[in-house]
Parts: C-alpha cells; structure tokens; sequence
C-alpha cells in the first residue's frame, strides 16, 4: 500500500515525498489506520520494520485534523533508552517539518542548560514530549507540569522497558495522565507480564501481531565454533577479507567492547566503541559518525542492539553470544533492515566458544532452525559485498507530487543538542 492511500493530510504527504517514503511496510499499513481511527493499539512488530513511523505518522495527522490546546502537552511518547529518544525525534522533526507543532525530547546524561530546555518544554507545552521514564519521572517529582491535555500516550520498545526496571516509573507516569486518552504500545515481543500490564492502562486494545521475532530471512545468519582466544583473530580475519564499511561487533559487557578495541587497533580500520562509560555528547558523535559512514567498525555493547535505526549495514558480528534468544534477534536486526526502498540483506556473524554453547544452542532452538556452521581458516565465506546491495533508488514507479509554497525539503540529519523544536515551515491559519 502507498502512503497516499491512507488518507493522510498533505502536510505529512508532502513530508513522506521529500524523504523519499512511498510505499508502506506491513506494520505501518495495518497500524496507522487503527490508530487514526482513535483505537487503543498493542502491535508487536519486529524491529526494523518502520514501526516508530508507524505510530508519530497518525499521530501527527490527528495533531493537525483534531482540537488540541496548544498551550498544553498533548501527546508523550516514551523510549528506554536515550538513544531510541533520540531517534525517535529525529523521525519526528522529519515527518513533521510541514506540520505546526512542536516538540522536546527529555532524556538524561546530559548538561544543566538541556535540563533547563526540557523543564521550559514540558511546564511551556510543548505539542509532543518525547521521553525516557526515568528522566520524565524527575521532572514531574520537581516542577508542576500540566498533562490534562495528553491525549495521546505511546509507548515503544515496550518489553525493553519492563528488561530495564521502568515498571513503576511508568505506572507512576501513568497516574497522572488523562483517563480520557488513546494508548498505543508496540513491543518487539509480548512477554505475559507485558501483556498484564497493558491491561491496567488500556482500553479494549486493538492488537496487530506483524509477525513472530524472527530475524529477517533476508539476513544470512552463520556461526563459527572456536576457542575463546581464537576470537580476536577471527573477527581480525573477516574484518581484513572483506574491507566493509559500517560494521557492527557485539561485545557482551562493557569491558569486553574496551578490550576488543584495543586488540583491533592494528588492523588500520576506523574504529569506534559505545558502551555507557561514555559520556553523552561522544556517543552521540559517535553514532552520527557511524550514520555518516566515517565508520568501518563500531564495537558496542547492546545499547546500540536496540532501536537505533542505520541503514545499509552489511555485517554484525557477535564477539560474545547473546544470553537471551530475543537479545539476538535485535542485534542481528541492525542489518537487513527496512529503508523507502524495501529490506535490505546482510550477514550477521556469531562466535561461539565452549562457554557459549548452551545460550547458542537456546538461540537455535528458538529459530526452530539450526545457523549455518563457517570454517573461517577456510574460504567458505562468500564475498559479504555481493550479499549486501547499495542503497539506490529508482524512481520510475513513483507519482510525482509538487511541494507546496516551494518549501525546502526537510532536514533529516541528527539534530544537535537538546531543544524544544517548532517544526513546521509553514502555518495554517488559527493554529500556533
């Protein structure tokens, strides 16, 4: 289905246009439709599949067509992390550049001057309030925010957020919100205590199950057996084979991805490490690094297995077996995923020592498939290049569309620093 069959306003058509956006993925054309309907929604979608528009896209749209103070916040969408936070407003200010409204993204690790824009967002009204739990929780304990006017109450990455603790922060946040309101929640999963929660909060959900959490069968899943002190060399191996460009190494912990980047510091390549030691401002230089392709390997525990959306990955290698099933699904998830052209392939690579077998043996059981076994001192690997297309785009099959008032196409970079973001580029009259 085509974006512009889901009657969307051409504010958000005109958007999706300039970005390049024009055929719906299967989570999006079952969703969005639901949601602009008004209809409490769980949708459990696999990530990758384009679900965070799938849900700022209705929302936006309800924004424009719906009454709505204007003074108050109106909708809040929470996110685990302050790297999903950061993606979802930078989806945000894309989709939304022809749309008066604005937003603010409240997340922690960050300096008292972001803090001080975050309480002027939320006590000011900013339209849409894009948050982490706990960060959003410690400024409701501090300020007299106002959130009579959400009527809108998303939650992503769901099952991330119970992983992670946030149970209670958000049943805290949910106190004070509107009884009178839409709640959407999309989850990569649907554990059983995820599904009792949703039904303290939800009215009557709509549920959309896109598909099990499995990964992509676009991607091409192998496994190395070798001893724990083989893995250095082996990753050493791929990397200088093959030569590609924003590669992803999975270490377990911490102290595991500072290690792997001192031993790969003599392979000549450009290299990079995310772990939560460091501070904001570098992990976000690194990752808008990493966007830009000044990257070849990013070595990063799983704060990067999860919601942070780059494109054109050709390879994620596992240094350390995942200890849950679900963990790995996500990691191997950052390659083979949706772009406006369709899936892409990729390969993703796990390295699998004596330790590791039982959780490998989980993982396979849990694909209901064994992965294919690589001898890597051999030339069974096949040339990664050939499985992993460039990124064009053709544009034969698409109607052309004018942007209206000759407007400027919209800025999809990362967006820099923490700001409260009037987004759209044009007005209508009476509104803002």
């Amino acid at each position: 289905m085509r974006f512009d069959e889901l009657y969307l306003e051409d504010e958000l058509l005109d958007a999706l246009w300039d970005m390049h956006f024009d055929e719906c993925t299967p989570v999006q054309e079952q969703t969005i439709p639901v949601i602009m309907d008004g209809r409490d929604v769980i949708s459990c979608a696999q990530t990758g599949t384009g679900k965070t528009a799938a849900y700022i896209l209705p929302l936006l749209n309800n924004l424009l067509i719906d009454d709505h103070d204007p003074d108050k916040v109106n909708a809040i969408i929470m996110a685990p992390t302050r790297e999903l936070a950061q993606q979802i407003d930078q989806q945000m200010e894309g989709f939304s550049f022809y749309v008066p409204s604005s937003s603010v993204c409240i997340y922690g690790g960050n300096d008292g001057s972001a803090w001080a824009t975050q309480e002027q967002g939320l006590t000011k009204g900013a339209d849409i309030v894009i948050a982490t739990p706990g960060r959003l929780l410690s400024h409701i304990n501090l300020h007299q925010i106002d959130f009579s006017g959400v009527k809108y109450f998303i939650l992503d990455e769901a099952d991330r957020m119970l992983d992670m603790g946030f149970f209670d922060d958000i049943m805290a946040i949910v106190a004070r919100l509107p009884k009178e309101r839409q709640t959407i929640l999309f989850s990569a999963t649907m554990p059983p205590e995820l599904r009792r929660l949703a039904k303290t909060f939800m009215r009557n959900p709509v549920e959309v199950n896109i598909a099990i959490s499995r990964p992509p069968e676009t991607i091409r899943q192998m496994a190395c057996i070798c001893h724990e002190a083989q893995k250095v060399s082996i990753v050493k191996h791929v990397l200088a084979e093959h030569r590609l460009n924003k590669v992803i190494v999975f270490a377990g912990k911490k102290q595991g991805v500072k290690d792997l980047f001192r031993a790969l510091r003599d392979t000549g390549l450009s290299l990079r490490q995310m772990h939560s030691d460091l501070e904001q401002k570098e992990r976000e230089q690194v990752m808008l690094d990493f966007r830009n392709g000044k990257v070849d390997v990013l070595i990063a525990t799983d704060i990067v297995a999860r919601g942070i959306d780059v494109d054109d990955i050709p390879l994620v290698i596992n240094y350390d077996v995942p200890r849950d099933a679900e963990d790995y699904v996500h990691r191997i998830g950052r390659t083979a995923r949706y772009s406006a052209n369709g899936a892409t392939s990729g390969s993703a690579l796990t390295l699998v020592s004596a330790a590791d077998q039982p959780y490998f043996n989980k993982i396979e059981r849990f694909l209901s498939k064994p992965i294919e076994r690589l001898q890597i001192h051999t030339n069974d690997i096949n040339t990664l290049e050939n499985d992993h297309p460039t990124n064009t785009r053709s544009s034969a099959h698409r109607v052309p569309r004018k942007r209206k008032n000759n407007a400027p196409k919209p800025n999809t970079q990362q967006p820099q620093g923490n700001q409260v973001r009037r987004h759209s580029k044009r007005h209508r009259g009476g509104q803002h």
